[in-house]
């Protein structure tokens, strides 16, 4: 039987700031997530403009940075991830743009593993294409758009990884472990509210700029 408070302080860390590290899961799924991700980032990145890529180098960075900032809730703490935004703005080509970024946290500060970086990117992007459809939901103002997007691309990969920890048996209460996302979903809904409010008044561009849905 699982020991759900080992589980806790094993995983929480883990969970909130939403990156499986290398270990966890087992490496026939972590490689099948792989095998999913290549063409995921194949067929997001195709018929890139080179005008492109300097705007999502920039916004890469960004996140990058803004991942560093950690706040403490309990005994883990969350950082920013702006899904939401990444979303709004850039379509499907945050799928590369999260990839990369997850790759760098990997790589230089070990959050999240290697093996595991295509089960990574696809949860994270599963919320930023999320954000992408929201904003284009029609029968909604635009703030209500920005704040559903920004609560829910944070809140489908947390449950997209409670899930996974409950079918590999880790046990039912992996599936309250999104609840744990809450303060960070209202927080990213805000600042994303926020974010595109102003960019809708000064550089209305910018959202447009990026007009391939899928």
């Amino acid at each position: 039987m699982i020991n759900h408070r080992v589980m806790f302080s094993q995983f929480g860390v883990t969970l909130i700031t939403m990156h499986i590290s290398d270990g966890i899961i087992p490496v026939d799924i972590a490689l099948a997530a792989d095998a999913l991700a290549i063409p995921a980032l194949y067929l997001s990145g195709r018929r890139l403009r080179v005008d492109e890529i300097p705007k999502m180098g920039v916004f890469t960075a960004a996140l990058f940075v803004i991942s560093l900032i950690h706040f403490p809730l309990g005994p883990s703490s969350i950082h920013l991830c702006l899904f939401g935004l990444t979303g709004i703005i850039f379509k499907i080509r945050s799928v590369p743009i999260l990839f990369t970024t997850l790759l760098f946290q990997a790589l230089i500060f070990q959050h999240g593993g290697l093996i595991s970086l295509g089960i990574n990117t696809l949860f994270m992007s599963s919320g930023a294409l999320l954000a992408a459809l929201i904003w284009h939901f029609p029968a909604l103002n635009a703030a209500s758009r920005s704040l559903l997007a920004g609560f829910t691309a944070v809140m489908l990969p947390a449950f997209l990884i409670g899930l996974l920890f409950f079918l590999i048996h880790y046990g039912p209460g992996m599936m309250v472990f999104p609840m744990l996302y809450l303060p960070s979903a209202v927080i990213e809904a805000g600042l994303t509210l926020t974010i595109v409010l102003y960019i809708q008044k000064n550089r209305p561009e910018i959202i447009h700029e990026f007009s391939q849905i899928l």
